[in-house]
């Protein structure tokens, strides 16, 4: 004689096992989670997370400036993409970076620019300034 599950109370307390519950590998998925998923995504910077959000600076060498300037003329941003020297990112100037690649034969006044440690020295040697 086979004796089934008994008593009156068990299980499913006489409401059935139907739907979801009753299919194999049933899995109810956490409420939370659904309203998780409603949110929009709050995009990132992707596997750039560590990238500086500042623009590097366009490198110029000083033998380029040497072409391009006439003696005790200033160096800016702005006179190199006048001198067709940079061009204009997006329509912004961008920033620059004189390197000491060359040598400069003329004393020049430099504005606004960063300026590297060898360029610094020679840029003195020819007796320009730097502001």
């Amino acid at each position: 004689m086979i004796v089934g599950r008994g008593g009156k109370r068990g299980k499913t307390s006489g409401r059935g096992g139907k739907g979801q519950t009753a299919r194999a590998g049933n899995k109810k998925r956490p409420e939370l989670r659904d309203f998780i998923k409603r949110i929009p995504k709050l995009r990132g910077r992707g596997k750039n997370s560590h990238k500086s959000i500042e623009s590097k600076p366009v490198p110029l060498n000083l033998e380029t400036i040497d072409k391009l300037f006439k003696a005790g003329e200033t160096v800016s941003s702005k006179t190199l993409v006048e001198k067709k020297g940079i061009m204009t990112i997006e329509g912004r100037t961008p920033h620059v970076k004189i390197l000491g690649t060359g040598e400069i034969t003329k004393k020049l006044s430099f504005e606004g620019v960063k300026i590297s440690a060898s360029a610094k020295e020679k840029i003195e040697k020819a007796g320009g300034s730097i502001k």
